[in-house]
């Protein structure tokens, strides 16, 4: 059974650049590689006031999804940083949404 994908490539319209950062060390003790994605994505911002005890902080997050899976050869997204509208931004969390049959429908990406 065929399973519709949830974040159809016709919505994605923002260009992003994203490096996903790998757990675990090379032959020669040194962290690995990123694993490097460029393309369009379906970009939401929010934006939240933090109260701190000197002055209000405002911090803009963001959402960015994508359909299918955007590293096949990583398990799970833990960190990052991705590239959207010009700024860096640090990845907070990712989830790989999958189908009953294993595989993944979409990928979405806190980014802060």
């Amino acid at each position: 059974m065929k399973y519709p994908c949830l974040v159809p490539k016709r919505l994605c319209k923002t260009d992003i650049s994203v490096a996903i950062d790998q757990e675990g060390l090379n032959k020669y003790g040194e962290p690995l590689k990123p694993v490097e994605y460029s393309g369009k994505c379906n970009y939401q911002d929010k934006a939240k006031t933090v109260l701190t005890a000197e002055k209000k902080l405002i911090e803009i997050t963001g959402t960015a999804l994508f359909p299918g899976d955007i590293c096949p050869e990583l398990p799970a997204i833990s960190g990052g940083s991705a590239v959207i509208f010009g700024g860096k931004r640090r990845i907070l969390e990712g989830r790989k949404a999958r189908n009953p049959d294993g595989t993944v429908n979409y990928t979405e990406v806190l980014l802060v």
